[in-house]
């Protein structure tokens, strides 16, 4: 609706709406959004239902340009440094003058949210864009609230996206024209120069990832996570291309979400209303949900349609490889209505190894949960981007460093309070990358025996098996497992030099070892005693 003379204003809350802009309008319904989009010439429909936009100059995060107010609140608590950058209140208080300027002749859409779906926990967040298709993606991506909740509604969170709006780097205090900026102190964050919408999202998942641990003791966590029939909870860490989105996607067990959540002391709760998948290459063979949920109103980001029709090419990369669709995630046919679930039966940390190295499967002790935590490893692989011709690794803290306000020791020590707590909680290293080789002279391990797998790590049939230690890293290796061949179980034995086998494992076992030197000062002796040793190699 157009807003009426006399509400809160969300910037300043002692004063009116009506001050905010010359036409506001407040919590609208999704499909007027997209009808202002296209009578704004700002998208297209697909002939899936969707509505289809781009997001100008950035299809993505911009990270050197993410900042955080440093005051008396945030100065001895944040880990500043490349992730976190510090800014000044004295620029934040000018660029949140210049855009309260800046919208008093605009039209602006804004919309009251939530996020957390365990009410325990929940933050209000309310949302100020000036793009019909942003305050869409928001409309998917946070908690809806229902009537009665907005009668009551107050606010708490406040983001205000501009991307019409360029700093002044000689002035403002930023590095360039566009900026994303948290402050704690105000309970805002700013977005200036840029219309990649995952900067709202992500700034909200950067605030959970303080507030959770610094005020609640609950472990915020970047992955996705499903229930099974008996109410057992299964989370999925991983980096991009280890396989999270697909193998925590199962038809026989409930979509809890698929990207960020909170562990308290009794439940695992979604902190989004929605979903924002990867769909480039995407087809209904190979992610039959993802492709059915792309209907009214879904908000496809930056993909492009065959010529001449309305159809998406899911392959046409020509703006960017990071095509988006944003749906609420009741378009997931069996997605938890209220998105909480218990605690954690079974956590998997995926990783695809492209050095053959480690075990498809192999099961952690709560130190070892913490370090590989910590380390957040994957690889890429030759050929899949310019100048990588052999694989190079990629350590992400907490499988997720760039969202990390705390230091990662933080988040790495109450993942081992909440085992502590929980003792029955099976963690498990999932390598869903190479084996008999490394990438270029092996093999990558079959979907199928990785799936076979994780169910069985799921149904409890690995509880009783046979473990034997990995020589190096120490993780436990079953010597068996339903419906997997045996002698893939330890990846040295599929190396026909197993000499070579030896030196290549030494060598990860280094990288590790040296990407936790970054973390080793704050680290406890638990944490630190799980780190790979280098054995001898016959020579």
């Amino acid at each position: 609706m157009v807003m009426e003379m006399g509400q809160p204003n969300p910037l300043r809350s002692t004063d009116s709406l009506d001050t905010l802009a010359a036409k506001v309008y407040l919590n609208v319904d999704a499909d007027t959004l997209v009808e202002q989009t296209i009578e704004r010439g700002q998208g297209k429909i697909s002939d899936q239902g969707a509505l289809c936009i781009e997001t100008g100059k950035f299809t993505g995060r911009s990270p050197k340009d993410r900042f955080i107010v440093k005051d008396d609140y945030t100065k001895d608590v944040i880990d500043w440094g490349e992730v976190n950058i510090p800014i000044s209140t004295s620029a934040f208080d000018n660029l949140l003058e210049k855009m309260q300027i800046f919208l008093q002749d605009k039209e602006v859409w804004v919309r009251n949210c939530y996020a957390g779906a365990d009410s325990n926990y929940r933050i209000n967040v309310t949302v100020i864009n000036t793009l019909p298709w942003a305050n869409l993606f928001c409309h998917h991506l946070f908690l809806r609230p229902t009537n009665e909740e907005l009668e009551t509604y107050k606010q708490e969170w406040t983001i205000v996206q501009i991307p019409e709006f360029l700093a002044d780097p000689a002035t403002d205090g930023t590095r360039q024209e566009n900026f994303s900026i948290i402050n704690f102190t105000k309970k805002m964050i700013l977005i200036g120069g840029t219309a990649y919408t995952g900067e709202m999202k992500k700034g909200i998942f950067s605030v959970l990832n303080f507030i959770l641990p610094h005020e609640h003791q609950v472990l915020p966590m970047h992955c996705s996570a499903n229930e099974g029939a008996k109410g057992d909870t299964a989370l999925f860490f991983g980096l991009s291309g280890t396989g999270k989105t697909t193998l925590s996607a199962d038809v026989n067990r409930m979509l809890i979400g698929d990207d960020e959540h909170g562990w308290t002391n009794d439940t695992v709760f979604n902190f989004e209303g929605g979903c924002y998948a990867k769909c480039i290459d995407l087809s209904a063979e190979k992610e039959p949900q993802i492709f059915a949920a792309i209907k009214h109103p879904t908000l496809l980001e930056n993909i492009q349609f065959f010529p001449g029709t309305n159809t998406v090419n899911y392959a046409d990369a020509k703006l960017t490889e990071n095509t988006r669709a944003a749906y609420p995630i009741d378009h997931i046919e069996n997605a938890k209505e209220v998105s909480v679930g218990n605690i954690p039966k079974n956590i998997f940390f995926l990783t695809c190894d492209a050095y053959g190295v480690l075990p498809p499967i192999s099961k952690l002790t709560k130190a070892q949960a913490m370090y590989h935590f910590i380390s957040g490893y994957t690889a890429k692989v030759a050929g899949t981007e310019i100048g990588i011709t052999e694989p190079q690794t990629t350590f992400s803290a907490c499988f997720g460093k760039v969202f990390l306000p705390a230091h990662p020791t933080t988040y790495a020590e109450l993942l081992g309070k909440k085992l502590d707590l929980h003792g029955d909680v099976n963690v498990w290293l999932v390598n869903t990358g190479w084996t008999a080789g490394a990438f270029g002279t092996g093999n990558r391990i079959s979907l199928k025996y990785t799936r076979a797998m994780v169910q069985a790590a799921i149904e409890g049939q690995l509880d009783n098996a046979t473990f034997l230690p990995h020589s190096v890293f120490g993780i436990l290796m079953p010597t068996s497992c339903p419906n997997v061949p045996d002698e893939i179980l330890n990846p040295k034995d599929t190396w026909a030099d197993k000499d070579a086998y030896d030196n290549q494992a030494n060598r990860l076992a280094q990288l590790f070892i040296n990407n936790f030197e970054e973390y080793k000062a704050k680290a406890s002796a638990e944490i630190i005693s799980a780190s790979p040793r280098i054995q001898e190699v016959k020579i």
